[in-house]
C-alpha cells in the first residue's frame, strides 16, 4: 500500500486556487438545489434532465481539475521518488481514472 502519513504530498496543489474550486462547486450546490426545486414543483422532465446534465458536466469539470492535480503532484513525485510505490501508485491512479470515467 502506498504510504499516506504523509500528508504533505497528498494535499490538492497550492498551484489550483482551492477558491475557484469552491466558487465551482457552491454553484454545482445551487444548481443541485435548483434541480430539487424543479422536481418539488414538478417541472418538465427535459428541463429537468437538462439541468441534471449540466451539473453534471460542472461536478466532472471539477474532478478533471483535481484528478490533474493528482497527477502532476502525487503521482509524478511517487514515480520520480519513491520506486518501492510507483507500481501501486499507477495501479491507484487507473483505478481512479476507471471509476471515474464511468
Amino acid at each position: 500500500m502506498i504510504p499516506k502519513n504523509d500528508n504533505t504530498d497528498k494535499k490538492l496543489n497550492p498551484k489550483n486556487d482551492k477558491n475557484a474550486l469552491i466558487k465551482r462547486l457552491n454553484r454545482i450546490e445551487g444548481q443541485i438545489k435548483g434541480i430539487q426545486g424543479m422536481v418539488e414543483e414538478e417541472r418538465y422532465c427535459i428541463d429537468i434532465l437538462n439541468q441534471i446534465t449540466a451539473a453534471k458536466s460542472a461536478l466532472n469539470a471539477v474532478g478533471t481539475i483535481i484528478l490533474k492535480n493528482h497527477i502532476n503532484g502525487c503521482v509524478s513525485n511517487t514515480i520520480k521518488n519513491d520506486d518501492e510505490h510507483k507500481d501501486e501508485m499507477i495501479d491507484e491512479l487507473i483505478d481512479i481514472i476507471n471509476r471515474y470515467s464511468k
